[in-house]
């Protein structure tokens, strides 16, 4: 096993499996030339790894779109031509571990002799200007390659037929129009100029009324955007509330794995948490699934949550579980036992919490 000091980055992520291709959690630590992946077993790591990908001459492809249900995938691809495809908690997640990889892949490029030289940015201004806006919004609006158009919930109103600004930006970069999310945002806010798409929401609008002309199209998930009336052939853009919606309609404030402890049989399995404000909610989901509901969540308002000691077991959590652990009573006194990847980790997720209750 590597020594701790090689590792320049580990954390949850979700593996699709090669056999069976099912999705499972595993733990993931990247050193300066191979990926590393252990399972985790009653919230504790296993001492022997589960595989290893080794990163000399690795392509990386992010953002991977060929899987339209799991827009959070990257993909890597070995010297050997085997695929891995690994699913980050959030956008944000998944371009850091691409770039942290990205960067030990260059790395182990130039110990090897290859020179990899700095993008010349008029060369990229070029190519944008060259870029005919008609044909990107065509492709864009392609049935089958084209941009995914799904329902998103906004402060209580569900819309459907839109997307959010990372899709487009994810799509654009993936598509090949551009090389950056950077240039991905410059077109889109060309895109958007010219009249072809359009802002939904409030974040979307707010942004497009208050900000430069280089802020007005958002990278963020929570803007929503959705085409012009002159490409729309179907549904309405907004659709009723519903109770449903507005629970999960808050604004995402935190995402990231962490370990949970079971109501009935009391094993530890790893959640997708999010945690959301106005409504205050936390949600979770199982990462093995592609599911858009949530396996569980509930209110934060008059919640209490609180550290847990790292000596011993604490009470009511079952099994060998020490460290980075802490507790929610719900308002109706439903204990909820969460263990986080790291100190810092379970005290960021108890001060946002806190924040909500």
């Amino acid at each position: 096993m590597e020594k701790k000091s090689t590792a320049l980055k580990e954390g949850f992520l979700v593996k699709r499996g090669h056999l069976v291709r099912n999705w499972k959690a595993r733990w993931f630590v990247l050193t300066p030339d191979q990926l590393l992946y252990y399972k985790y077993e009653g919230s504790k790591r296993d001492s022997c790894q589960r595989g290893r990908i080794m990163l000399r001459g690795c392509e990386v492809t992010c953002p991977y779109l060929e899987n339209e249900s799991r827009p959070l995938v990257f993909k890597l691809r070995t010297q050997s031509s085997v695929d891995h495809f690994l699913e980050a908690c959030s956008r944000e997640e998944r371009d850091e571990w691409a770039t942290a990889i990205s960067g030990a892949v260059q790395d182990l490029r130039q110990a090897d002799g290859g020179a990899v030289g700095p993008q010349d940015p008029t060369s990229t201004q070029q190519h944008l200007q060259d870029i005919n806006l008609s044909q990107v919004v065509d492709s864009m609006y392609d049935v089958h390659s084209g941009i995914k158009m799904t329902n998103h919930v906004d402060q209580g109103s569900t819309y459907s037929n839109c997307f959010s600004g990372s899709a487009v930006v994810d799509w654009l970069v993936f598509s090949g129009a551009v090389l950056s999310r950077a240039d991905a945002v410059t077109l889109a806010s060309a895109v958007m100029e010219e009249g072809f798409v359009c802002p939904l929401g409030h974040r979307s609008v707010e942004a497009l009324r208050t900000a430069g002309l280089t802020e007005q199209f958002l990278d963020d998930s929570s803007a929503l955007y959705c085409f012009a009336e002159t490409f729309k052939k179907r549904g309405s853009v907004k659709a009723e509330t519903s109770l449903a919606a507005v629970e999960l309609s808050g604004h995402v404030t935190r995402r990231g794995y962490l370990l949970k402890q079971g109501h009935q049989r009391k094993n530890w399995k790893v959640r997708l948490f999010v945690l959301r404000s106005e409504p205050s909610f936390l949600h979770y989901y199982d990462p093995s699934k592609n599911d858009v509901i949530p396996a569980g969540g509930f209110p934060l308002r008059g919640c209490l949550v609180s550290a847990l000691h790292d000596n011993g077991v604490p009470s009511g959590v079952k099994g060998e579980v020490q460290g980075n652990l802490f507790k929610i009573i719900t308002k109706s006194n439903t204990h909820y036992y969460i263990q986080a990847p790291t100190q810092a980790d379970k005290m960021a997720w108890i001060d946002a919490i806190r924040k909500e209750v």
